[in-house]
């Protein structure tokens, strides 16, 4: 048999308690990180300088990455067998061997002043990086 509701029940009252006011909140102020002291490595900084005896032979007018080719852009004569130093960026700072030099897809064993050659490197190099005679 169904159950028949009750209709002498009534619903429940709402409590009447008070709510309080909404309190208005000071704005969050935003705090300022500290200002860190500039500190430098000592010895990255001084590594990316030239040495006394270094004369800068070319600077980085491009880099092939896939091949690891750079266009040198000559300030000084530079030839097969030269000791070279390259410089540039926070961390680059290696030396190698020349071991080929070429001008318009032909082979050199000196390159004069002026010229633009390509040299095979055996770090990455970027534009603006200089190249010094070790």
């Amino acid at each position: 048999m169904p159950l028949k509701k009750a209709k002498n029940i009534k619903p429940k009252a709402k409590s009447k308690t008070k709510k309080k006011p909404a309190t208005k909140k000071k704005p969050a102020t935003k705090k300022k990180p500290a200002k860190k002291k500039k500190t430098t490595n000592q010895k990255t900084r001084l590594a990316l300088k030239p040495k006394a005896k270094e004369k800068q032979v070319a600077r980085v007018v491009h880099y092939y990455d896939k091949i690891k080719v750079a266009v040198l852009k000559l300030s000084a004569e530079l030839k097969v067998g030269d000791n070279i130093r390259v410089v540039g960026g926070k961390e680059t700072d290696f030396q190698q061997k020349v071991e080929s030099l070429q001008f318009n897809h032909q082979p050199l064993k000196k390159a004069s002043k002026g010229k633009e050659v390509g040299l095979k490197l055996k770090k990455p190099a970027r534009e603006g990086y200089k190249v010094f005679r070790a």
